[in-house]
């Protein structure tokens, strides 16, 4: 079992930055892939970013890329997201996810631990 829990999320306006963070529990956080998602409202929840067991592999969503950046501190039992040059439409809650996979995924149905999410504000 894996307990997740996001912080970092708030106001920010566009062109700014945000580093979301996800605190895992257990023992195990090295043995999951693991993987941001968000939820703008009246939309579906899409993939933003993941990286494998050991961070030696990462992938995005193309409109994240080149300003977001997932990493994560095994030692720690953390997982983050460095936002750069924010927009508008990057509002959402954001949601890290937990999979029993060396390399992760881009499908939300691939993970079987969720975070309560965090709230992400850009104004324009």
């Amino acid at each position: 079992q894996v307990q997740l829990v996001e912080s970092g999320g708030g106001l920010v306006q566009a062109g700014g930055s945000l580093r979301l963070s996800c605190a895992a529990s257990g023992r195990t956080f090295s043995r999951y892939a693991m993987g941001w998602f968000r939820q703008a409202p009246g939309k579906e929840r899409e993939f933003v970013a993941g990286i494998s067991w050991v961070g030696g592999s990462t992938y995005y969503t193309d409109s994240v890329k080149g300003r977001f950046t997932i990493s994560r501190d095994n030692a720690k039992n953390t997982l983050y997201l460095q936002m750069n040059s924010l927009l508008p439409e990057d509002t959402a809650v954001y949601y890290c996810a937990a999979a029993r996979s060396s390399s992760g995924s881009s499908l939300d149905y691939e993970y079987d631990y969720w975070g309560q999410g965090t709230q992400v504000t850009v104004s324009s």
